[in-house]
């Protein structure tokens, strides 16, 4: 199986770093600060669209200034304010010994992803790293699992898009792929059972049961004999 893992929320928690930008972003633009639960909310979906969220969707050059003051803090320490979850190591180690190639499938910019994925010494268990341009090209979840389908040659029957956020399931379904709900990350039961994700793990372990339940169901149905369903 082909698993594509959703970064932020999934693979690491970025919380400190991230709020920490999002704040220093609006305080230079003089835009007071919601309370965290509400930039907490902006963990995993596109940067644009969360600072839409927050100044208005007709604020256009409100939110490219946003974003530059955003990146500009988070280039040099946000991403760094940042952790492993407890158990993701072992997980990516088993799913790699079981034979699974392993992708990052962040709408994050991919340069700022390969550096979080190097620095935390996550980078030997993946064979690429995909994220978004800074352009916004491939921010687009369900955008940027095409482009991953495409450029690997993977076949969406063989593939698996494991993230906390409903922008990993929607963007999975829409490219016929099997989505996983990551339960430890920031997307709520009820926002991924929303989505139409119907295979939900509560921690980095259970990923390795889940990923066999799906291959089980995929081997099950290429089985079976010409013309039963």
């Amino acid at each position: 199986m082909n698993l594509l893992f959703d970064l932020d929320g999934t693979l690491t928690d970025p919380r400190e770093g991230i709020l920490a930008c999002f704040r220093y972003a609006l305080d230079k633009l003089q835009v007071e600060s919601p309370k965290d639960r509400i930039l907490e909310s902006c963990i995993g979906p596109p940067l644009r669209e969360s600072f839409a969220a927050l100044l208005g969707d007709d604020q256009h050059e409100q939110i490219e200034r946003a974003i530059a003051l955003y990146r500009k803090r988070f280039s040099t320490q946000g991403l760094y304010e940042n952790a492993c979850y407890p158990g993701i190591r072992q997980a990516l180690e088993q799913l790699r010994v079981m034979g699974c190639s392993l992708f990052v499938a962040t709408s994050k910019p991919r340069m700022f992803a390969q550096r979080i994925v190097d620095h935390f010494e996550l980078v030997e268990f993946f064979h690429a790293v995909y994220g978004s341009e800074l352009d916004g090209t491939n921010a687009d979840k369900a955008d940027l699992i095409a482009h991953v389908l495409r450029v690997e040659s993977l076949s969406s029957s063989e593939t698996i898009m494991i993230g906390d956020r409903a922008h990993d399931v929607v963007g999975a379904k829409m490219n016929g792929i099997v989505p996983i709900g990551a339960l430890w990350g920031y997307g709520s039961l009820e926002e991924l059972i929303a989505a139409g994700v119907q295979i939900l793990c509560d921690k980095p372990g259970a990923l390795v049961e889940a990923v066999s339940v799906v291959n089980g169901a995929n081997q099950t149905v290429s089985s079976l004999p010409s013309g039963r369903e």
